[in-house]
């Protein structure tokens, strides 16, 4: 635990909506799109090659169980991101490993091909 953490500390405005022994899953407060998930570990690690693999299990257990959900709530849900920012370089600015899992649907942008490869503009379109 990490009291400077974002994440970590209990003053923060997180409300949680699933959780195991290893992990929590939140929504997104700045989200891409409605019901953009987080799913983070409970230690404090920096970054996603830091996560032992019990924890990366309990990760990948609650994005099933997110994806799951959210396709029960939101009908209009046709697709998914999966993303992880490893780096200062790469987009990470919380330095507390978190997974996003964000919910696509029909039409939410123009032109979806090429996907995650829209952190580089110039190579989302191949």
């Amino acid at each position: 635990m990490n009291k400077s953490c974002v994440f970590c500390s209990k003053n923060t405005n997180i409300d949680i909506i699933d959780c195991n022994n290893l992990a929590l899953a939140f929504y997104d407060l700045y989200p891409v799109t409605k019901y953009h998930t987080l799913i983070v570990p409970k230690r404090h690690v920096a970054n996603y090659f830091e996560l032992e693999k019990s924890e990366i299990d309990a990760i990948n257990e609650l994005i099933y169980l997110q994806k799951d959900q959210l396709l029960k709530i939101d009908k209009t849900i046709t697709g998914f991101n999966i993303g992880v920012n490893i780096g200062e370089d790469a987009g990470q600015s919380i330095f507390h490993t978190h997974i996003h899992l964000i919910p696509r649907r029909k039409g939410d942008t123009e032109k979806p091909k090429g996907g995650v490869r829209g952190v580089i503009p110039e190579k989302q379109k191949y």
